[in-house]
């Protein structure tokens, strides 16, 4: 008798079959997911290293003494002014909403009062965003408040923006308080003018000469703008003013009591100006010229 085909390999194999064709109690349990396990929490969990800070002082300035040099219109209701600071020189800063009637910086900002200042931001203009009234000065009135706008002019020529000048700054509240007190203005102003052009950088040694030798009272020299003091010789250029040497003298002492230290003093500093702005003209002191007063 021929032997079937065996029915038990022809049936497939139980997980091989689609699942209608499991009854209802042969259908496996369903696995639950396995569960993850969570890592025990540690004593010092890892933080994050904190990214540097930039330093506050890069960008925000508080309560830095200053005045105002020159202030204009910013649109239609800010000012633009150019301050000078003791620690920070020169800085350009906008004063918002300053021309509104009711704005509290209105009656702060004027020249020639101390003030101190606060501002803000890192570009060429920052905003100002304080400024007090600081007092102590007598206001100027006259020839003292032209000789002010004068030597306001020559800051703004003389000095870089951002260019710290401390120095200077004391001297500046000097030459107010000299001017305010009617001091004579001439002397005031040549004294201003000698530590404007140290400050900067130009040199002002008046005690000797370019050979290092030391000035002698009568004596006369010249003083070259580029190198100093020297002693006078013919082939010296003929606009450069002929000086004594008692004038350097009195010049390097702050003393202009002296007729004749006035005069060249005035003579040898009108030269040495123009040479170092490069014959641009100063606007006040062509004024004062007028008026006799430089």
């Amino acid at each position: 008798m021929d032997d079937g085909p065996n029915d038990a390999r022809m049936i497939p194999p139980a997980d091989d079959r689609p699942d209608d064709d499991f009854d209802a109690d042969e259908r496996p349990a369903a696995r639950a997911a396995p569960k993850r396990r969570r890592a025990a929490p540690t004593s010092e969990a890892p933080v994050a290293p904190a990214a540097p800070r930039k330093p506050r002082s890069d960008f925000r300035v508080a309560e830095q003494p200053g005045f105002v040099l020159h202030s204009y219109p910013y649109r239609e209701t800010s000012l633009i002014i150019d301050v000078f600071s003791r620690e920070h020189g020169r800085v350009a800063l906008v004063a918002k909403g300053a021309k509104r009637p009711h704005s509290a910086l209105r009656g702060v900002l004027q020249t020639f009062q101390p003030l101190g200042l606060s501002w803000t931001g890192k570009g060429e203009v920052r905003t100002l965003t304080t400024a007090e009234w600081v007092g102590g000065m007598l206001p100027l009135a006259g020839d003292a408040l032209l000789c002010g706008f004068y030597v306001n002019e020559l800051l703004v020529k003389f000095c870089a923006r951002e260019d710290a000048h401390p120095a200077l700054f004391n001297h500046y509240v000097l030459t107010l308080s000299r001017l305010a007190h009617d001091e004579p203005a001439a002397q005031v102003l040549r004294s201003f003018e000698c530590v404007l052009l140290r400050e900067t950088g130009y040199a002002m040694n008046l005690m000797r000469t370019v050979t290092r030798q030391p000035v002698v009272a009568d004596s006369r020299y010249v003083f070259d703008p580029d190198r100093g003091v020297r002693e006078v010789s013919d082939d010296l250029p003929p606009q450069w003013p002929v000086i004594s040497g008692q004038t350097l003298i009195d010049m390097e002492r702050d003393d202009y009591t002296n007729p004749q230290t006035a005069a060249q003093g005035k003579t040898l500093m009108r030269f040495l100006l123009n040479h170092y702005l490069g014959g641009t003209p100063l606007a006040t002191r062509q004024i004062l010229i007028d008026l006799q007063k430089l």
